[in-house]
């Protein structure tokens, strides 16, 4: 099955309510992306995958990139299962991401 993924999609599966505002973000970030294309699908995935660990793929407010953050959580257990999603995320796919220090926030930079 063959998913295109385009702003509308990606701003309702990521749970955003619509307007122009978070449209022309959403926009700015796919473009911003270097071959978002090509693992978009498995953006959405990785999104419902983290749900249950308070995690969540979202647009940085600060910076360019769509971010994948987990929200605090008090078990250590949850934070490595979300931090272990993330990087076998990004290696299967060969997605570029970048953690931010002290935080559990990841950029997706994109594939090079």
């Amino acid at each position: 099955m063959h998913i295109d993924v385009t702003a509308e999609v990606l701003l309702s599966q990521l749970g955003y309510s619509k307007n122009d505002h978070i449209l022309t973000q959403i926009k700015g970030r796919m473009d911003n992306t270097n071959g978002f294309d090509k693992f978009s699908k498995h953006l959405i995935s990785l999104n419902d995958k983290l749900k249950h660990m308070n995690g969540y793929v979202a647009i940085s407010n600060s910076e360019e990139y769509f971010k994948i953050k987990c929200d605090s959580n008090d078990s250590e257990d949850i934070l490595k299962e979300f931090h272990d999603e993330v990087l076998h995320w990004s290696d299967k796919y060969n997605v570029g991401i970048k953690k931010l220090d002290n935080k559990n926030v990841y950029y997706i930079l994109g594939r090079s």
